[in-house]
């Protein structure tokens, strides 16, 4: 049995081809790993906090230090960080809007780094603390950017490995729904994203 999270960042609503692909991924997450827990988190609906400079600097404060004030602060940030820490699986909806992430899944990022508890500082620079964890990514984007001449203007993809694995999480495999807007290409877009699935 295997504890399954699944991020949402897309603005598409039910036409999004990032949630259609994410839950493709979680299917077949479910078909292999009998009788998992799934938790669902549109971070778009809930509307994530952006970082303030007070919140930030609470993130530094040790947490026995910490007043009823500031304990509140980051109780938004708490409560994903254990939700993260939680999950065996994540799978990560992340369409592409212009060349990057959605600012709901950068502010979801944003609250699940925090020094001391998502990464540290050894010897040799930094070490990521969330380990032993499978990535998947869902991305879904207009054009084709996993190769040719658009795969320089993908800052998501890139990013999301690089990120993450700074957190510690280096397992990360990315399925892609790609041209849905080129003619020639989008009209089988999607079963190609989706017959691509394999999971580890």
């Amino acid at each position: 049995m295997k504890r399954i999270l699944h991020l949402i960042s897309s603005i598409q609503g039910k036409e999004s081809y990032s949630i259609k692909l994410g839950e493709a991924i979680v299917e077949k997450i479910q078909e292999k790993y009998t009788g998992s827990i799934l938790e669902e988190l549109n971070l778009v609906d809930i509307e994530i906090p952006h970082l303030t400079p007070a919140v930030l600097g609470t993130f530094f404060i040790p947490g026995d230090r910490l007043t009823k004030e500031e304990k509140e602060s980051i109780r938004f940030s708490d409560k994903m960080v254990k939700q993260l820490l939680a999950a065996d699986i994540i799978v990560i909806g992340a369409p592409l809007y212009n060349f990057t992430i959605h600012s709901s899944l950068k502010a979801w990022i944003d609250h699940i780094t925090r020094a001391g508890i998502t990464f540290g500082y050894g010897e040799n620079g930094p070490v990521g603390k969330v380990t032993g964890k499978k990535v998947y990514v869902a991305m879904s984007s207009g054009g084709v950017y996993s190769e040719g001449p658009g795969k320089a203007n993908d800052f998501v993809a890139p990013y999301l490995k690089s990120f993450l694995g700074f957190l510690g999480m280096t397992n990360l495999t990315v399925f892609r729904a790609e041209g849905l807007k080129v003619p020639g290409v989008k009209e089988h877009a999607m079963e190609k994203a989706i017959d691509s699935i394999k999971i580890d």
